[in-house]
């Protein structure tokens, strides 16, 4: 039995299994801590939004991010528009598809500037146009947004290159803005909700991304279903293994002389002969 379960084959298997069985066991529990991150974050973005509004100053400051934990907070603000310092931000999705959304700073009473997106614009007839985008009200406005961290090229995946129309970018860098802008600006941005006065004609407002679960949950049971399959697989091996042992020969028993060793065939023959010769007689 030993040298069954031990012989060269048996072994590549045995280490195969050491090997996948850890593996998969490891991607189940990953998948379920994702799954926990993903409540964590619904149950986060759900008693935010439900949140009452606060004001923007006491969420967000200069020259620090908001809080994680404040993400979606609602929060209020009062200033005037700054079109002349006006963005686009690039390949951003709308009802209508993909366009841009509007990055306008609003100008409180203490002069520190707050990054709003105030919506969504069509694109121009080519990626290098930049569209017309609706006027703004004139004065003192009060918007009421939803409160969002920093965008860089880790938390959004895209990556900001040269060559770009004058006005346009790809993500919310406010460390960068801070730099180009001539005014302090708060850490963090704000996706409009409403303001008043309310212009017509305005941006598509931004419709909340509601945080999903996702399917991390069940993809832990299915890496936790392969092991099983894996283990069992390996046992009905070494019992099939043990039950039908693999033959070196061919199978067929070969004729043997006195000594044990297999006589030629012209010797078999020859004594067939014989005997069949001695029958007769």
């Amino acid at each position: 039995m030993l040298k069954v379960l031990f012989s060269r084959r048996m072994l590549a298997f045995h280490a195969l299994v050491l090997l996948i069985v850890p593996s998969f066991i490891w991607l189940g529990f990953w998948q379920l801590d994702r799954a926990e991150q993903r409540a964590a974050a619904v149950d986060l973005q759900r008693d935010n939004v439900a949140a009452e509004p606060v004001p923007v100053e006491e969420l967000a400051a200069v020259g620090a991010d908001v809080d994680p934990g404040d993400r979606w907070r609602t929060v209020e603000a009062e200033g005037e528009w700054d079109t002349d310092h006006q963005l686009l931000l690039r390949n951003r999705d709308g009802s209508q598809g993909v366009g841009f959304h509007v990055l306008t700073p609003l100008v409180t009473e203490d002069g520190t500037a707050l990054l709003v997106n105030r919506g969504w614009i069509e694109r121009g007839e080519t990626a290098q146009d930049t569209p017309e985008v609706p006027p703004v009200p004139q004065g003192t406005i009060e918007v009421t947004g939803r409160l969002q961290f920093g965008e860089t090229e880790e938390n959004t995946g895209l990556r900001e290159h040269g060559g770009l129309p004058e006005g346009q970018i790809m993500f919310v860098d406010v460390d960068r803005l801070s730099d180009e802008l001539p005014y302090p600006i708060y850490g963090g941005y704000v996706e409009l909700i409403e303001q008043d006065p309310a212009p017509d004609p305005a941006p598509e407002r931004l419709a909340l991304r509601e945080e999903n679960q996702g399917m991390s949950a069940s993809y832990a049971f299915q890496w936790w279903v392969f092991t099983i399959v894996v283990v069992v697989g390996w046992i009905v091996l070494i019992r099939r293994e043990l039950r039908d042992p693999p033959q070196d020969g061919t199978g067929d028993e070969a004729a043997v002389g006195p000594e044990g060793e297999p006589e030629d065939d012209t010797e078999a023959e020859d004594a067939s002969s014989d005997r069949i010769q001695r029958t007769q007689n």
